[in-house]
């Protein structure tokens, strides 16, 4: 199935590629659609991938003729790595000759301003006529150049039946697909929308537990042996060459590389476990043994490591994702960033929690070391005028504070209270943003945006031995896994303890995470899964599966009534939950969790009286819908280009789900004074009262001026 769909795409390779000019028919080698042969010229128009390993100065196209071997090119890579066009022999005067040598550069020739993009699809379109030739890229004009025709239009059309083209002869690793041959009157551009190529990549946006990044790019994983590894969740998303998602029937598979070469990494003996292990049903098989389908254009892998860098020369590996085509493409496969697969450091562990002060800030240092100085991001409030600030990345890096010194230096006034959880209604807003990357939602396990730096002066409060029916060692667990572990360790905890026991638990793990948010989290889980228990069995009526558009009705309600509102989800907004269940027309128990964890708190966040009237607003419409990050900056790139720096679009980030601790933040998506779009997460906590509206606290922020509004239907966004 998969391969008859790539035969059907019409990918090949370059140097299999063969043009005739004046061909009749329709179809055939190289996917010409209609005849060349006009009055005047002809039009060709392809996508083309050129691979990593594409070097200046390279022939893409070559003009053949029928009556002798020689050759000159029509296509080709200039010194500068540009796509440059020339005219064809025996048709025009300035036509480059056999004598012609390398690098052409004195050769009358069209050429565009900008780099050709490398593992990228790229459109290209070649007008040729009797007296210009035109360049295209990407469906724009971007070179012309006159011509002089050495014949009539009879002998024109004549000689244009003498010559073909040919695809770079193996010197250039590549691949083309939608090769036409048109009229010179067909337009370039109409093409360039129509069937674009697809494309395997990374969800970087949707690296979930397990994942740290270091300065140099480089992951750290936590494998070995199966008491020691943990989980890893990657998404992998085919999209088209305009960047969305396509939903088709494919498998993709895993397996683990070698990153300096590409070659598997092999089992260190025949009875040892595969390198690469996927989680199915609770049980772990080779990820090679267990492709995963394609939902919607997304593939959720949630993979382990058995194999550690230590015991393969300390050589650095990757994950490959591909198609499972008996062919394979470059741009059917994704690669993960470099993974340095490490054990876990177990000479070290925890101490009990009922010590003083000294032990507490052991305890603290050993935490935050464990979790390791990845770079997670620093928060900063200023409550004292009621304001948020949002910092910027390049400072940070230099600035952030070392774990211990940040402990025993802030004096915010947004400390914990540890004496006792603060009433709903007491809520300020502050801004964080995660220094690694831009991109906060880098890893759905990751400390929260304010975890390695909430942490405040707890030592002046915690003097005394603090007792709890709940283990140190629950507690610890807590602090020290990822979002799927803390998940089921809350489950267990929830049918046996009582809500003090819950309210001292999520106290004691804000102090000792560094992270307030935390709390808001595990406070809500009792009322989230029993509302989640009760919607499921309203749906379902006891059975196992219902069809997706039985549960709708049902999901709306009970988000209206969290939410406290009546507007509900829109049929886009149901689309986003159904990617985010990952389900099909049938709805499983699984598939409503997942989805139920991430809508849950979302639709809490909005019962809050600020976000509630922001929900509320339909003119201007500050919140859209629950829109993707994916749709956000193509609401801001727009028709026309990107949008005036300081437009912005707000969302809920739909990687965070309960109990991440940002889960049900909102987040805002603008274009930056760099004229690139940026993400930053808007972290509501239980603070200090602030009675101004919030979209008054957004418009203080400098870097933000204006309120885009989003048209889901046709990705554009315009300024309110």
């Amino acid at each position: 199935m998969a391969d008859e769909q790539c035969r059907e795409e019409g990918y090949s390779q370059l140097r299999d590629l063969r043009i005739r000019l004046d061909r009749e028919d329709e179809g055939g080698e190289g996917g010409g659609e209609e005849d060349g042969d006009s009055d005047s010229g002809f039009s060709l128009c392809f996508w083309l991938y050129l691979s990593s390993s594409a070097r200046p100065s390279s022939v893409i196209l070559r003009q053949m003729t029928s009556e002798n071997e020689d050759e000159v090119p029509f296509l080709a890579l200039s010194e500068e790595n540009k796509l440059t066009l020339f005219p064809l022999m025996f048709l025009h005067k300035e036509a480059p000759s056999t004598s012609s040598s390398f690098p052409w550069t004195d050769m009358l020739h069209a050429s565009a301003e900008i780099e050709c993009p490398l593992e990228k699809w790229v459109h290209v379109g070649c007008e040729v006529a009797t007296n210009h030739m035109c360049l295209h890229i990407d469906g724009k004009l971007i070179g012309e150049e006159p011509l002089t025709s050495l014949s009539s239009e009879h002998h024109f059309r004549n000689n244009l039946k003498r010559i073909s083209l040919a695809g770079n002869d193996g010197n250039l690793d590549g691949y083309v697909c939608h090769v036409q041959v048109l009229a010179i009157s067909a337009s370039i551009k109409d093409q360039f929308v129509k069937n674009p190529p697809l494309k395997l990549s990374l969800d970087s946006s949707s690296i979930f537990d397990g994942v740290e990044e270091g300065g140099d790019g480089v992951w750290s994983i936590v494998g070995g042996k199966a008491s020691c590894r943990r989980n890893f969740c990657l998404d992998v998303v085919l999209a088209n060459a305009f960047g969305r998602s396509v939903n088709k029937e494919m498998e993709i598979v895993a397996s683990l590389v070698y990153a300096d070469n590409g070659t598997p990494v092999e089992k260190t003996r025949d009875d040892a476990e595969a390198p690469l292990l996927t989680s199915y049903d609770g049980l772990e098989h080779p990820s090679t043994d267990r492709p995963v389908p394609l939902i919607r254009g997304r593939a959720t892998f949630k993979l382990k490591i058995s194999q550690l860098s230590s015991k393969s020369d300390n050589r650095l590996f990757r994950v490959c994702f591909r198609t499972t085509h008996a062919q394979t493409y470059p741009f059917l496969e994704a690669y993960s960033h470099p993974i340095r697969c490490i054990s876990r450091n177990r000479s070290n562990r925890p101490l009990a929690l009922g010590k003083r002060l000294a032990s507490t800030t052991a305890l603290l240092d050993e935490i935050h070391s464990l979790k390791g100085n990845d770079g997670s991001g620093l928060n900063h409030d200023i409550y004292g005028d009621d304001r948020f600030d949002m910092l910027n990345q390049s400072v940070l890096r230099s600035n952030t504070p070392s774990k211990h010194s940040k402990l025993e230096n802030d004096k915010s006034p947004s400390a914990i209270d540890t004496n006792g959880i603060l009433e709903k209604d007491e809520m300020s807003l502050k801004t964080s943003l995660e220094v690694r990357s831009n991109n906060f939602e880098g890893t759905d396990g990751a400390l929260s945006d304010s975890e390695s730096t909430d942490a405040r002066n707890y030592e002046s409060r915690w003097t005394k031995e603090v007792m709890t029916p709940i283990s140190d060692a629950v507690i610890f667990k807590y602090c020290l896994e990822g979002t799927y572990e803390r998940l089921m360790l809350l489950k267990e905890m929830i049918t046996s303890s009582s809500n003090e026991d819950i309210t001292n638990f999520a106290e004691q793990v804000c102090l000792y995470a560094g992270c307030s948010h935390h709390r808001y989290q595990i406070l809500i889980s009792k009322q989230l899964l029993q509302e989640g228990v009760d919607t499921w069995n309203s749906i379902t009526q006891n059975s196992h599966h219902v069809l997706w558009t039985d549960a709708v009705p049902q999901i709306d309600k009970r988000f209206r009534n969290i939410a406290c509102s009546n507007r509900g989800l829109s049929g886009e907004d149901l689309e986003v939950l159904r990617g985010i269940a990952g389900c099909g027309d049938q709805l499983g128990h699984e598939e409503f969790a997942r989805m139920w964890y991430w809508l849950y708190p979302v639709a809490f966040a909005l019962s809050n009286e600020q976000i509630n009237t922001l929900w509320a607003c339909l003119s201007p419409k500050w919140l859209e819908g629950l829109i993707t990050r994916e749709e956000a900056e193509i609401a801001l790139n727009g028709s026309r280009g990107l949008q005036r720096p300081g437009t912005f679009v707000l969302r809920f980030p739909t990687s965070r789900s309960w109990p991440h601790p940002d889960a049900g933040s909102l987040a805002i998506t603008y274009v930056g004074a760099d004229s690139t779009l940026h993400h930053k997460l808007l972290s509501l906590d239980y603070r200090k009262k602030d009675s101004r509206p919030l979209q008054e606290l957004l418009f203080e922020e400098p870097e933000l001026s204006q309120l885009g509004r989003v048209f889901r239907q046709g990705n554009t966004a315009c300024q309110s």
